[in-house]
């Protein structure tokens, strides 16, 4: 039995070469018929079986086949060329898709890590409810206090109720107090509000309210685009809508002002067309600034809303700042611009008072450099000039 498997087997072997001639006699027959060439004889299609009985190397087996086909030896080194050209190409495509999808993750996931790095501070989860509670421990005890809060969103209300304080400190001379609360809303304290005054005790009971009216200033949409090849960054105001009214009439003439701060100094700033007689202005304007990949990260963009008045000056409206020091909504914004590079993305903002914003992005006035160069030189200039006179 072992004596014949062998010999099927060395049979088998011995068939092959000549089926693999029969199959390769087929396929030149049909490369002749695409590219209307003259039919192969029977002779050279006997050369070809021929190839695969005396050759016994791959290397032999295929330079014989080349030099039988019926073809030029350029167009056949030609046709192997393209073939390797497709597969190179569509293996270099499938490489940039997986290159493209892979680094696209990692900038979603840069993004989410500033977000979540930005909203933390790098603050534990106690300090996140309730600020300092680590260090209370190290400091004089002063007591306790029990408040409540309670906001209102169809009014935009603020309810602040004070309750008690207990075990507080004694600041008289008499070992007792006459403890009072104080309450206001940073940062800028517009409304301070202050609780009735308990005489010669440290255990206080007040239970009192307070109510603080969130001014609706309107809101505003607008898109943000940075191309870090060329370094620029485009801004498109949109539209806004439910601004608050500035003049008599109980309407407004609303422009935009756009404005970079590099390292928190004002820097670069644009403005929009005004439109007149409106609370729910449509502008659809692109401001592009030219902003380097190793700036964009110091850079905070400041969307302000202005009424326009011929007679006074301009009154502010609302106010808004985006930048890897802003919070929120607009760090978000901001987050999601810089993981998709060359793309828009576009969200709608509630404004806020320009005291909320300044006291946030406190901005320092200061010539760039760039300009001061240029006075020092028109400087120079007028000097050699005046030199020349004289």
């Amino acid at each position: 039995m072992c004596v014949l498997g062998m010999w099927d087997q060395t049979g088998a072997l011995e068939e092959n070469p000549r089926r693999l001639g029969e199959d390769i006699q087929t396929e030149i027959w049909g490369i002749a018929q695409r590219f209307e060439l003259p039919q192969p004889s029977f002779s050279f299609i006997s050369d070809i079986s021929d190839i695969f009985n005396t050759n016994e190397t791959a290397s032999d087996i295929v330079n014989g086949i080349i030099d039988n086909i019926p073809l030029p030896q350029w167009t056949i080194y030609l046709l192997a060329a393209l073939g390797v050209i497709v597969i190179v190409l569509v293996v270099c495509c499938v490489c940039v898709c997986c290159c493209r999808k892979r680094r696209k993750k990692q900038q979603q996931k840069q993004a989410d890590t500033l977000v979540k790095q930005k909203q933390q501070g790098g603050q534990t989860n106690s300090e996140l409810v309730q600020p300092g509670t680590n260090e209370v421990k190290f400091k004089q005890h002063r007591g306790k206090l029990l408040y409540s809060l309670e906001f209102d969103t169809t009014l935009s209300e603020l309810k602040v109720g004070v309750k008690q304080a207990s075990s507080l400190k004694a600041m008289d001379l008499g070992g007792t107090s006459d403890p009072y609360v104080k309450v206001y809303i940073l940062p800028d304290k517009t409304k301070t509000c202050e609780t009735k005054v308990l005489k010669n005790t440290l255990n206080a009971t007040f239970n009192e309210t307070f109510n603080f009216q969130e001014e609706n200033l309107g809101e505003i949409c607008f898109s943000l685009r940075y191309v870090p090849t060329s370094s620029k960054l485009t801004v498109i105001i949109l539209e806004a809508k439910n601004l608050k009214s500035t003049d008599i009439n109980g309407s407004s003439d609303p422009y935009v002002k756009v404005q970079l701060a590099l390292d928190k100094r004002k820097w670069k700033k644009k403005k929009s067309t005004i439109k007149k007689n409106t609370l729910n202005p449509y502008y659809n304007e692109a401001f592009t600034f030219k902003v380097t990949l190793e700036q964009i990260r110091r850079v905070n963009l400041v969307i302000s809303v202005w009424d326009h008045d011929p007679m006074t000056p301009n009154d502010p409206t609302g106010k808004i700042f985006l930048g890897c020091d802003a919070q929120g909504n607009q760090l978000r914004h901001w987050a999601d611009m810089l993981a998709n590079p060359r793309r828009p993305v576009a969200q709608w903002h509630t404004l806020l008072s320009s005291e909320q914003v300044n006291a946030a992005l406190p901005l320092k006035r200061k010539i760039p450099l760039a300009s001061v160069e240029k006075v020092n030189l028109l400087r120079e200039i007028l000097v050699q000039s005046s030199a020349k006179k004289f």
